[in-house]
């Protein structure tokens, strides 16, 4: 089971199972939701991070900056296993990994343990 269980629905239909195991298999290679944080955060995304974290709005993330934060090679490998174009992707991903770490962190905080973080 991952971390994302039951984010598709918490974020509405068109989020399909397969986008969010993709979602769920970059944040896992990442080392969990914790290694996701300070990855994102070593590539200078730190601010958008913890808005995305604490309450109120998240700020946005677009798909250069995916691009940047993850590498074009890791987007083409997860865009095959979607079955859709790297770019496709991209987009997905800055629209939906802002939601996904909130949805996360309901509490505002990191939790100690990501990896049994309750999704």
């Amino acid at each position: 089971m991952g971390l994302l269980d039951g984010f598709a629905g918490a974020t509405g239909s068109e989020v399909g199972t397969e986008l969010v195991s993709v979602l769920n298999g970059l944040i896992e290679k990442h080392g969990g939701l914790q290694g996701m944080v300070a990855h994102l955060q070593e590539r200078g995304f730190g601010t958008a991070v913890r808005s995305w974290i604490g309450p109120g709005q998240n700020l946005p993330m677009s798909a250069d900056q995916v691009n940047q934060a993850f590498g074009i090679n890791t987007l083409t490998d997860l865009a095959v296993r979607a079955g859709i174009s790297p770019q496709q992707l991209a987009e997905r991903v800055s629209q939906l990994l802002p939601q996904a770490i909130d949805h996360l962190t309901p509490s505002g905080v990191l939790p100690a343990s990501a990896s049994h973080a309750n999704s």
